[in-house]
């Protein structure tokens, strides 16, 4: 009688990688860094390898740096308030620049809007 010889502990072929380095390959390649096709090469990793884990770790990544709605509700917002007050810093350097100069360039070279407010501001400004 022949006994069965189990395949329970099958050896693994492929190389065995860190967590930490298929964090940094993929990092490089979604950053442009290098290519999928090139880091395959650098590192002597299949591209189905390579493809695997960045389908695999992508999300990874999207989950560890994921803020919830609220924070970045809070974030957006706080951002907003900043781009406005450089918004109105810059059209007040542009009345000063105006109202020194006396060239109207924001009608030359702004959109209509933006030179609607700035004509607004020197209006304001004159009063």
């Amino acid at each position: 009688m022949e006994t069965q010889k189990k395949d329970a502990s099958r050896k693994r072929r492929g190389k065995e990688v860190s967590f930490d380095f298929k964090l940094s390959v993929i990092d490089e390649i979604k950053n442009g860094r290098i290519s999928a096709n090139y880091a395959s090469k650098k590192y002597n990793i299949s591209r189905s390898t390579i493809a695997y884990w960045i389908k695999k770790l992508s999300n990874f990544n999207a989950k560890s740096n994921g803020m919830s709605k609220d924070q970045e509700i809070k974030k957006l917002k706080e951002k907003i308030e900043e781009l406005m007050f450089v918004k109105e810093f810059q059209q007040d350097m542009i009345v000063e620049f105006e109202n020194i100069t006396g060239q109207e360039l924001s009608k030359k070279f702004l959109p209509e809007h933006l030179a609607n407010e700035i004509q607004r501001k020197k209006k304001k400004l004159l009063k």
